[in-house]
């Protein structure tokens, strides 16, 4: 290893190492149509890499963030070429993954013996086939959770010591992919350092889509890691769900607690919080709701959780607590294609929860999809006639997208055809169309979804009723500029997606 990195100042002598950690640039018209990018953008704050980040900073590391959602490639490549690092990150999402390679690439033009390393969602489920696709300009691919392996992984790297044993990573040695085992998930959360928000180069950018916060600066967190449910288009890392309860790893209430509070001397106003499910645990999320209203932290929250695991004393309590806002899976308004993609939900337990937290007065988000296996046009018709009978405060319709590593993807062809094209693989562009829909129909359907819903008189009535602030004056013009689109152009949603089974084309600038 010391004939690879014979220069580096880190490389050998055992000290502290210079490292970037890098999201690839991407723009919102690169997911989002031109017309309703405004209304639909959103920007979180990447706490994956902030916790790795963590972890690089605990063990003694210099570590520089550097975001693609703000800078465009050639700005990052040219800071990475003023700091000089010896180890270069990057996250990558199936979405992301063409820009990722580009900027891998990149970095090793401005001097080979950087480190590259891979990591995130993509990353985790292609594994060895990153290696491949990066021809000699990514080095190594981190699997799973990254805190442990990338401090482990550098301290090998400082003291020129093998890297095989190191979990959880796979890398290229003399040319050959060597494929270590995987890393066990981490058991205690509590031991893991708070994300490092101090890296983010202005808090004030990193605003969830319009509509869904009312205080900004906005702080991004997770309660818990993992799922206890299995929905056929969900990633998760521990697929068998034999981590913590059934799947869903929680740290501590205290442990929350203390984040919150470094959140608020942060200066933040408002939480977000991420989990797959807050709800999982329903007395767990009673008491701390009781314990965020106890410590009069003086900030407001949204949350997202299942139909089937909340009711209103919950909801109720989340409310008094200082939530403002919950996202509560809709996913279709045909019970068979609920229970197709294993939804674990009925549509009664999704009207009783949408009603409930009405009822306490939270503002209510509800996102639907388009192109469940077997899904049929009509079917989609009766989602939009079951959204419209909800009558949340927000409702978002996707396509259904098969990730790499969800069951969907995995049995996508017994469904029906995939785009080859990664960068179809967001929830606006129809990467996968059933055997018993069109590509058009997916589309059309989301289209008529977003102009029946939204243009309805009671609800464009209720919306001027609501608004209290410029923000909500803002956001309401986006959604009615978006709304104009929709309806003027009939085709807003084809420019997002490429037909399954078509050649990917090289869009790079």
């Amino acid at each position: 290893m010391a004939e690879r990195w014979p220069a580096r100042a880190g490389f050998g002598g055992g000290g502290p190492m210079k490292c970037t950690l890098i999201i690839p640039a991407w723009t919102p018209e690169d997911i989002f149509p031109t017309g309703t990018a405004a209304s639909q953008i959103n920007y979180w704050q990447p706490l994956g890499t902030l916790y790795v980040a963590a972890s690089l900073l605990g063990a003694g590391h210099e570590v520089e963030f550097l975001d693609g959602s703000f800078l465009t490639r050639d700005e990052l490549l040219r800071r990475v070429g003023k700091s000089k690092p010896d180890f270069v990150g990057l996250y990558s999402t199936t979405f992301g993954w063409p820009e990722a390679l580009r900027t891998a690439a990149g970095v090793k033009a401005l001097d080979r013996r950087i480190w590259t390393c891979v990591g995130g969602p993509y990353p985790t489920a292609a594994q060895e086939q990153c290696l491949e696709d990066g021809r000699g300009d990514i080095d190594a691919v981190v699997v799973g959770e990254g805190e442990a392996t990338i401090v482990e992984l550098l301290n090998k790297l400082g003291a020129e010591k093998d890297l095989t044993g190191v979990p959880g990573l796979i890398f290229r040695e003399r040319g050959r992919i060597v494929h270590n085992p995987p890393r066990p998930l981490a058991d205690d959360l509590d031991n893991l350092r708070f994300p490092a928000r101090q890296l983010l180069a202005g808090k004030g950018r990193y605003i969830p889509a319009p509509g869904t916060y009312r205080r900004k600066p906005v702080a991004a967190v997770l309660t818990s890691r993992g799922c206890s449910r299995r929905c056929i288009f969900c990633f998760q890392m521990d697929k068998d769900r034999k981590s913590g309860a059934g799947g869903v790893r929680f740290r501590s209430i205290e442990n929350v607690i203390e984040e919150i509070e470094l959140c608020v001397r942060e200066g933040y106003r408002e939480i977000k919080f991420i989990d797959d499910s807050f709800a999982a645990d329903y007395d767990r999320t009673l008491r701390l709701s009781q314990e965020i209203k106890r410590r009069r932290l003086g900030i407001v929250w949204f949350a997202s959780a299942c139909a089937n695991q909340v009711d209103k004393p919950l909801l109720l309590a989340m409310k008094q607590a200082g939530c403002w806002a919950i996202l509560i899976g809709g996913e279709s308004g045909v019970q068979r294609n609920l229970n197709t993609i294993r939804k674990g939900a009925t549509l009664d337990q999704i009207r009783d929860a949408v009603r409930a937290a009405k009822e306490v007065g939270l503002r209510v988000s509800v996102p639907f999809i388009f192109g469940i296996p077997r899904e049929t046009f009509e079917d989609a018709m009766r989602t939009i006639d079951f959204a419209i009978e909800l009558d949340p405060d927000l409702a978002n319709f996707h396509a259904l997208t098969p990730f790499p590593g969800t069951p969907l993807h995995d049995r996508a062809e017994e469904y029906g055809a995939v785009s080859d094209d990664l960068r179809d693989f967001t929830y606006q562009g129809a990467a996968f169309v059933p055997r018993s829909m069109t590509r058009d129909e997916i589309l059309r359907a989301r289209q008529l979804a977003f102009q029946r819903f939204y243009s309805r008189p009671l609800f464009l009535a209720h919306r001027l009723a609501t608004i209290r602030s410029w923000q909500d004056c803002k956001t309401a013009v986006m959604g009615l500029r978006s709304l104009l689109w929709l309806r003027a152009d009939r085709t807003l949603f084809q420019e997002k997606a490429a037909a399954p089974g078509a050649p990917a084309e090289d869009r790079s600038a």
